[in-house]
């Protein structure tokens, strides 16, 4: 079907669409441009790009397994109970959208500074300036977004379902395991791929909470900034693409997962 033969709605619905897919794929495709195969080579393989892969692919997996076992229970008990201080719980769920992740990482930061914070990094795990705190921003930025994703899932499950497995002899628990969960799995599926490439791709909170301090702290978007404040372009370029592949795989993966099930 051509555009020619569709209503004038319709075909300024696709242009915007098409518009949308031209933004950002002419800011990858300009990329390009400064694209050096020797460098790219000579980037991916450096010991310290090596280094800020794997401590990005490590952080984004911790946090996306820690944000799933804390947003599911909490996600579950918004889908389907009244209880007091829900409200406010799911107004906080917006707190990391509403300001920028640098103002978060600050706010992290600043909490470290009273004495309670003082005490956690004294006796439980040291944060500022460590691997556990690029863990620590990321989870915090990624848990909203989880708790919202995953309450959607479990809002779309009907809870008469769960009622009609209670009343042959399921247990509460069992119930959600057996019924809810699985009917849930798309979204919890979609929810889990898109938290992971979220925390893969974190900087602001990061880079205030754990600093840049080449392998130990540098994470690939670190890297990316640092390579940029150098004014080394080429590297930078490089470094960029290594994240787009890596952040658009696991989001194509997702889609054909999510595609698949959807047939099933």
């Amino acid at each position: 079907m051509s555009l020619k033969t569709l209503g004038f709605g319709v075909r300024a619905s696709i242009v915007a669409a098409l518009a949308v897919l031209a933004i950002y794929a002419g800011l990858i495709l300009s990329l390009l441009w400064f694209l050096d195969p020797e460098i790219l080579r000579r980037t991916l393989w450096s010991a310290r790009s090596l280094f800020s892969i794997r401590l990005s692919l490590y952080a984004a997996t911790l946090v996306t397994l820690l944000a799933l076992a804390l947003a599911i229970p909490a996600a579950y008990a918004l889908a389907r109970y009244r209880f007091w201080g829900k409200e406010a719980t799911e107004i906080v769920l917006e707190f990391p959208l509403i300001i920028s992740p640098a103002a978060l990482g600050a706010t992290i930061l600043i909490f470290f500074n009273n004495p309670v914070g003082e005490w956690i990094q004294e006796n439980i795990v040291y944060f500022v300036f460590n691997v556990a705190g690029i863990v620590l921003a990321q989870l915090i930025t990624v848990l909203g977004l989880a708790v919202r994703m995953l309450k959607a899932a479990f809002e779309s499950v009907p809870p008469e379902l769960e009622t009609v497995a209670q009343t042959l002899g399921a247990g509460r628990t069992y119930a959600f395991l057996t019924v809810t969960l699985p009917l849930a799995k798309n979204g919890l599926l979609a929810a889990l791929i898109l938290i992971w490439a979220k925390a893969l791709g974190e900087f602001g909170a990061t880079l205030m909470v754990a600093g840049s301090m080449a392998m130990r702290t540098e994470t690939l978007p670190i890297a990316i900034f640092m390579r940029l404040s150098s004014a080394d372009i080429e590297a930078t370029v490089a470094l960029i693409l290594i994240l787009v592949v890596i952040g658009l795989t696991a989001l194509l993966i997702a889609r054909r997962l999510l595609a698949g099930s959807a047939r099933a």
